[in-house]
């Protein structure tokens, strides 16, 4: 009886040893899985936080460049008239940008950086003036009409910087704002003319035209009001 008695002793020892070293190892398990379920909570907070700030910064953004918009088509009307003119004699025609007008609803430094340009695409700017030269031919009546739909006139040349600028962007034969009634040359905008540049064998007609072609002191010449060429028309800004 003793010696079984041992035996069951022995073991009951044995089967507690095991107990206690299995809860001891299930709480050491607990305890790592405690940690590192608290380390992923963390990183998850931090990436919330992240994505958090960026979407915050790309609405900024949005919104940025939302009202950069907004205002840069309110900088440039156009004109309707003018433009639906324009499009009837010429369909690739841009109606000249009215400067003034930004300028008088922002300061300089916005006009310039805004999207009004001083000349529409297709112009050439020479101080105060932008220039157009025609890529069609017309006679000078309708030159003139159609640089009317464009918001200008036919080409007036009051400077010798004026006519060095359009001798030397053309290249072809243009008519001017200068025409003649009776025995007196005037130019569209009812001046005198003053400034002459004629050629040395002036030919007959009541129109006159630049030709690029020639030297810039002696390149006007004239012509038939109802002959064929390019013009120039002009837009002040």
């Amino acid at each position: 009886m003793y010696i079984k008695f041992c035996r069951t002793y022995g073991e009951d020892k044995k089967d507690e040893a095991k107990e206690n070293l299995s809860s001891h190892l299930s709480v050491e398990l607990e305890g790592e899985k405690d940690k590192q379920t608290e380390g992923n909570a963390r990183l998850y907070r931090a990436g919330c936080l992240i994505l958090t700030i960026i979407c915050l910064v790309l609405l900024l953004l949005v919104i940025v460049l939302s009202m950069k918009l907004q205002s840069g088509s309110e900088v440039c009307p156009e004109r309707e008239e003018t433009a639906a003119a324009a499009d009837k004699q010429n369909p690739s025609v841009a109606p000249t940008c009215d400067y003034e007008q930004c300028k008088s609803q922002f300061s300089n430094t916005e006009a310039h950086r805004c999207g009004c340009q001083q000349c529409a695409d297709g112009w050439q700017m020479f101080g105060r003036t932008c220039f157009y030269l025609s890529t069609i031919r017309l006679n000078w009546d309708q030159s003139q009409r159609n640089c009317t739909a464009r918001g200008g006139s036919l080409a007036v040349i009051t400077s010798q910087g004026v006519q060095d600028f359009l001798t030397k962007k053309g290249n072809l034969k243009y008519w001017i704002g200068l025409r003649r009634d009776g025995d007196n040359w005037s130019w569209v905008s009812n001046s005198p003319m003053q400034e002459r540049y004629w050629a040395e064998d002036v030919s007959s007609g009541d129109c006159g035209f630049l030709s690029s072609e020639s030297p810039t002191e002696k390149n006007w010449n004239r012509a038939s009001c109802q002959f064929f060429t390019y013009f120039i028309c002009q837009v002040q800004i």
